[in-house]
């Protein structure tokens, strides 16, 4: 399977699922807090996808590269875990760090996006994981534009995270995305400036690094086929954006009226 770089009319289309999927973190925002359960947050996800959007929630079914389909609507990861995480009737608690990751299916198009959400007055060093992690995906989104490569993101990422004495995840990754949840190429959150795929106008790509404030190593929890944890037990957190390649540099499709505030070093460079 090839890179898809979708025309006029496909643009269009992952504006608005990307677009909607920003607005699923929007509405969810005042519902996460402690004492709500994942469980919850899955059901008022999937009310409103299914019954106020109309979209399908890409991941519920979804059978990804495992034999267990995802079971539900939304990923919910708490504290140390990675990614996967799947809703239950965990409850949120004070000092929690969370990402809730969204994808929409609109007219055949997806929309990608996650947040992370701190549960009241969480320490000073998982606020300052949530923060450097977000700016390290701001430090890939601006290597965006065409001529650039794929390897450039990456390296922005990993040298923004590692001078701040994290670690980036190398098992999961960033990917192609449009007609299909994912779709090459894959986009690596470390490498080397230079490598790679090109970037060309009209690609789609999520980029979404995985930062731990411990070691980088990582493994599977239970036998439920999903949930990804890290293997030291540190904090993990995740930001996640669909962005598209314009002619002249990048479009970040999935910012939306709750988003948060983009880093000031980004008005500089943004074009």
């Amino acid at each position: 399977m090839s890179i898809t770089y979708k025309d006029a009319q496909g643009i269009a289309g992952m504006r608005v699922a990307c677009r909607l999927a920003a607005e699923v973190l929007d509405y969810l925002t005042p519902h996460v807090k402690a004492g709500v359960t994942t469980n919850e947050l899955d059901r008022l996800a999937h009310d409103y996808m299914t019954q106020v959007q109309g979209v399908i929630p890409a991941p519920l079914n979804y059978q990804g590269g495992g034999d267990v389909p995802f079971p539900k609507s939304i990923c919910t990861s708490i504290n140390h875990v990675v990614c996967h995480g799947i809703p239950s009737e965990k409850a949120l608690k004070k000092g929690d760090i969370i990402n809730l990751d969204i994808t929409v299916i609109k007219d055949g198009w997806h929309g990608d996006t996650s947040r992370m959400f701190i549960i009241g007055e969480a320490s000073v060093a998982a606020r300052r994981l949530v923060t450097v992690t977000y700016e390290a995906m701001w430090h890939g989104i601006v290597k965006v534009k065409p001529g650039a490569r794929l390897g450039d993101i990456g390296w922005a990422i990993q040298r923004f995270t590692e001078s701040n004495g994290f670690s980036v995840v190398r098992e999961f990754c960033g990917h192609g995305v449009g007609r299909k949840f994912h779709e090459p190429p894959q986009v690596l959150h470390y490498g080397r400036p230079g490598t790679l795929e090109e970037l060309q106008p009209g690609m789609t790509i999520t980029i979404e690094p995985m930062i731990n404030a411990g070691k980088r190593d990582i493994k599977e929890w239970g036998n439920d086929g999903w949930t990804i944890v890290t293997r030291d037990h540190s904090l993990s957190a995740q930001w996640e954006h669909t962005v598209l390649v314009t002619p002249t540099g990048y479009e970040v499709l999935t910012l939306s009226a709750g988003s948060p505030a983009v880093p000031d070093f980004v008005h500089a460079t943004a074009t």
